[in-house]
């Protein structure tokens, strides 16, 4: 949720996605497998009445107190995860109208059972990664077991995205050099680049328009340091707009124009400065055709130009 609010420093954020193989989402670790473990013994000295909890342990679900963990577990197994299995099930069954009335019905009660499990069910694989993520609004992706099927997915994501023009800004979660061509490739076309990485001096970081840490975005530093860089990104655009830029196809016209009307002085001849500057200029959407008064270099008396 804070990557998110970090992104939204940046513009609206339109498109939120994460590619995972099977493992990630079933891979445990360390730290929340030293926690289960820690748990699991604190549940077996409260069962044996060793350590008693300095507070009950609230189902927030229904409000009931225990003070035992393992109990609230049984309890919510029991009576809360049964409830919310019947209510998937009236709605897998139900059709039309009334699926859509069971879903309005059962939405807030759904929810709160989702909060609620989260801090009580141990997930059956993984540590619930990617219902966590799927919780934060982006859409999961999982890609098969093959190496570098995460990343081959993700960089044909972001390239679609960039043929369809659905994003001025893309914020890509990696340390992981190989999208570096795909960074440059979304600079090329004129999209601004964040990166999130824990890499200070990555490749990533030193190829995108801005960088930050794991660390910047939890503490909320991100979304801080965000609206300075937009700022320096619009000053950027402005200068780029005011500065000269040489372009070869023009400067070559301008300069075959010139020689052409040298050489012609030069040799003698008659020119013919239609050829050069054109045969008329265009006004009110017509053409007003120059009166012929004479040759170019023949400047008018003041009682003709009266």
């Amino acid at each position: 949720m804070k990557l998110k609010r970090a992104a939204s420093s940046f513009g609206v954020v339109q498109h939120t996605v994460a590619y995972a193989n099977r493992h990630a989402f079933s891979y445990v670790p360390q730290a929340v497998r030293e926690q289960r473990k820690d748990r699991k013994l604190l549940n077996q000295l409260e069962n044996k009445g060793v350590i008693k909890p300095v507070e009950p342990y609230v189902c927030k679900v229904c409000g009931r107190k225990f003070y035992n963990n393992e109990k609230m577990v049984n309890h919510f197994k029991q009576i809360h995860e049964r409830e919310h299995q019947k209510r998937v099930n009236q709605i897998e069954s139900a059709r039309g109208k009334r699926r859509v009335n069971l879903v309005g019905k059962y939405a807030m009660k759904m929810q709160k059972y989702r909060n609620a499990s989260r801090d009580v069910l141990t997930p059956k694989t993984g540590y619930g990664l990617a219902d966590e993520l799927k919780r934060a609004g982006f859409w999961v992706g999982t890609v098969s077991n093959k190496p570098q099927a995460a990343d081959v997915a993700l960089k044909e994501h972001m390239v679609d995205v960039m043929d369809k023009k659905k994003a001025e800004c893309v914020v890509l979660v990696s340390d992981d050099s190989d999208f570096v061509g795909v960074v440059k490739e979304a600079k090329s076309r004129c999209l601004k680049t964040v990166v999130v990485g824990n890499l200070e001096h990555g490749a990533l970081k030193r190829v995108a328009d801005a960088g930050f840490s794991w660390q910047e975005v939890l503490m909320g530093k991100a979304k801080k340091e965000a609206i300075s860089v937009v700022e320096k990104w619009s000053d950027r655009e402005i200068l780029e707009r005011l500065e000269w830029r040489f372009d070869p196809e023009k400067e070559r016209d301008a300069y075959a124009a010139v020689d052409a009307f040298y050489n012609e002085t030069a040799s003698g001849g008659e020119f013919d400065d239609d050829s050069v500057f054109g045969g008329g200029y265009e006004m009110g959407g017509g053409v007003v055709e120059r009166e012929d008064s004479g040759s170019w270099w023949e400047l008018d008396s003041d009682e003709a130009v009266s």
